[in-house]
């Protein structure tokens, strides 16, 4: 792999400060995302179509101006500036995602949390979601929903996500990009986009390595995705698309608190019987295949439908410390909504109702890992998994600026599991109870751009199918689904002609039969009940727009913070004899600060400034272990320029960990021999550059 020439880096390293997509004077390289102030930005969430402010829930925002702010190589630190978001990754490629302390129950990947890839659901019918098979360019904006959103979205008592894959405004053309960074990290992508406004069509491939920062950290991931969005009609729209994805990624485990301190870039050594990473070729092998078709039909002014159905396939190896499995998990599903709108006087009525459902057909094969290579079957399981849900919800828009929103999901949710490397076979059925989730919000608009809102919801969770199982296959303790109710109390507006924005939102989250996450002393993961939590917080954004002038000499000045205030304890939660009562939850820091500074220059110049505050994060039950606070400092200089009439350029270096800070990040909670630690990278570089050729 060809590295990059560090040399260059000084000669990219001038300019000031904002953010892409602000930067709109005549000449100069406009990114081709939704630049309206927040306050005037459509959501999906909730089925609402509506700008945020007139959406009564907890919604974080992910622009594709809130990517460009950063490598180019993951959504990582986009996602991180939203309060009560954090995305970790605890080695490159093995992402994890916390939305309010949602990551204690993931070893790595997501659980807890569901996610839509457009209109279907990128969460498998076994609970679990493969969020790293997307590359940076699969993402064009992302609607972060805090809090349980069971009304709508079924099983997720973290939130759910609804990723949007096609870009706000539409240009035929071609574009390439290349970044390349430290630890000999590339990233190079290609994407055509075909036919006008009403007839799109996307090609994309992207290929992503690095080396890694960490012993037994190499990564590889190529993506290959084709999409299309055709408006057949006045009343119909299709979309339809195909996304295969080849990711692999080693795995260097977690330290204790002695090696992490001796040596932070070691994997984990030998332990007594148990092999170290690297003697055990600890890896993931994984590929995802995912084909989605969507219609929208308009039947008059009052009644549309939008029914999507997909297929999906994914293929998963994991040598692992003690054992080397196999995954293969087929499954399809789909979701129909219909929508009714009518006008009753000064008052608007809006309905949506409708099903998804999901079927999968696992298969699991666990051997035994001889330093890398699979010896003698221990498991052999087929898992027969489903999920059922029926929803409906009403919002009555009233005069006085008064939106009432009521609605509620019936769910079902099942798998049966046979063993057969035992004979007879062995089938066990595991039927969870049915659950309702609702939820009531009012809101109140009290100037044109400003709201408050209330909301109370009831959500839950099912154990996942690898949560039934511990990590070797054999059948954990019994569970049952966590479920909790939430409360709400938000506000969110712009003031000042729309230079300043205001995000914030209080909540009180009451959880039973918490899941958690346990690490036994030979690497094999499985989770219990944990009684039940109290979850209290405060969450806010501001930002102000300090310059907007399209012919100054800076183009456009922003600052924005990001603060997240979280009180979260076990209400009552004894194991065996440890009563663990009234302790922090693990994986939730109490104090989060983002702050940035953006800003872009008449002559094409742009810069874009983060700082990160993250307080201690307790990393056991027992509340014995910490990992400390920390803070980062990182930002992305760059140029901007329109060349001719079909060519664009963007050139860009930057810099994360500027402090060359030591810090932990994407910790094992609650592992045993206290092996929590896994290293993040200390400071490191990045530079990049884009060619978009527009084609008329």
């Amino acid at each position: 792999m060809k590295k990059i020439n560090w040399l260059l880096l000084p000669a990219l390293f001038y300019g000031t400060v904002i953010s892409a997509q602000e930067a709109h004077s005549p000449g100069f390289l406009t990114d081709s995302s939704d630049t309206r102030p927040l306050n005037e930005v459509m959501v999906k969430a909730y089925e609402q179509n509506r700008k945020l402010t007139e959406v009564a829930a907890p919604i974080s925002l992910v622009t594709k101006a809130s990517l460009d702010r950063f490598s180019n190589l993951s959504i990582l630190s986009a996602m991180n500036e939203n309060p009560g978001v954090r995305m970790e990754e605890r080695s490159p490629g093995s992402y994890r995602l916390n939305i309010r302390g949602s990551s204690i129950r993931s070893p790595f990947g997501v659980r807890d949390v569901k996610i839509y890839y457009d209109e279907i659901p990128l969460t498998d019918p076994g609970g679990n979601t493969y969020l790293n098979e997307l590359g940076f360019y699969n993402f064009q904006s992302l609607e972060v929903i805090k809090g349980t959103a069971g009304s709508l979205y079924g099983a997720g008592i973290g939130g759910a996500v609804l990723i949007n894959s096609m870009p706000s405004f539409w240009e035929k053309g071609a574009s390439i990009d290349y970044t390349g960074g430290s630890y000999n990290t590339n990233n190079t992508d290609v994407i055509l986009h075909l036919g006008d406004d009403a007839h799109r069509t996307i090609i994309g491939f992207n290929h992503q390595t690095s080396d890694g920062y960490r012993q037994q950290t190499q990564m590889r991931r190529d993506v290959g995705t084709w999409e299309t969005l055709l408006k057949s009609s006045d009343k119909q729209t299709i979309h339809a698309y195909i996304l295969y994805s080849d990711l692999y990624y080693q795995t260097p485990g977690g330290l204790t608190q002695a090696e992490y301190n001796t040596d932070p870039k070691m994997a984990r050594p030998a332990a007594g019987t148990s092999p170290g990473a690297v003697q055990a070729q600890a890896a993931i092998f994984q590929k995802n295949f995912t084909a989605g078709f969507s219609s929208t039909y308009h039947f008059d002014e009052h009644w549309q439908n939008t029914t999507a159905v997909y297929g999906a396939y994914t293929d998963f190896t994991n040598p692992g410390i003690r054992v080397y499995e196999y995954r293969q998990e087929p499954h399809f599903g789909g979701r129909t909504v219909f929508q009714y709108k009518t006008w009753f006087g000064s008052s608007l009525l809006q309905v949506n109702a409708g099903a998804e459902a999901q079927k999968g057909f696992f298969e699991t094969r666990d051997f035994g890992n001889n330093n890398g290579v699979p010896s003698g079957l221990q498991l052999d399981d087929k898992l027969n998994n489903w999920t059922y849900m029926a929803f409906a919800q009403a919002d009555l828009k009233l005069p006085g600026g008064w939106t009432v929103t009521g609605g509620a999901s019936f769910n079902v949710n099942a798998v049966n599991i046979t063993q057969f490397n035992v004979t007879p076979p062995v089938t066990t059925p595991i039927r969870f109870n049915n659950k309702v989730a609702p939820r009531i919000a009012l809101l109140k608009t009290i100037l044109p751009d400003v709201s408050v809102y209330a909301s109370a919801s009831r959500g839950f969770s099912t154990p996942t199918v690898q949560e039934l199982e511990k990590s070797n296959g054999i059948p954990g303790p019994p569970l049952q689904p966590e479920n909790g109710v939430d409360y709400e109390l938000g506000a969110r507006g712009s003031f000042l002609h729309d230079r300043l924005f205001v995000d914030i939102d209080g909540f009180l989250f009451h959880i039973n039969n918490a899941i958690v996450q346990r690490i036994d002393s030979n690497g094999i993961s499985f989770s219990v009940n944990a009684g039940g939590t109290n979850q209290h917080g405060l969450e806010t954004y501001i930002s102000y727009r300090l310059v907007d002038q399209a012919n100054g000499f800076f183009t456009n000045v922003r600052v924005f913070i990001s603060h997240a205030w979280h009180d979260f304890h076990y209400a009552t939660f004894t194991q065996d004899t440890s009563n663990f009562s009234g302790h922090r939850l693990p994986s939730v820091a109490p104090q989060t600060i983002v702050s940035g500074l953006d800003a872009s220059l008449k002559v094409g110049l742009y810069a874009n400034v983060t700082y990160t505050y993250t307080a201690k994060i307790p990393l056991n039950d027992a509340n014995t272990y910490f990992a400390g606070s920390y803070d980062l400092l990182g930002g992305r200089i760059g140029y901007r320029k329109i060349l001719s009439k079909k060519l664009r350029l963007d050139i860009y270096t930057g810099i994360d960990n500027a402090f060359n800070t030591k810090y932990s990040l994407g910790d094992d909670f609650n592992a045993a021999l206290n092996r929590f630690y896994n290293v993040a990278p200390g400071r490191n570089y990045f530079a990049g550059v884009s060619f978009h050729w527009t084609l008329k």
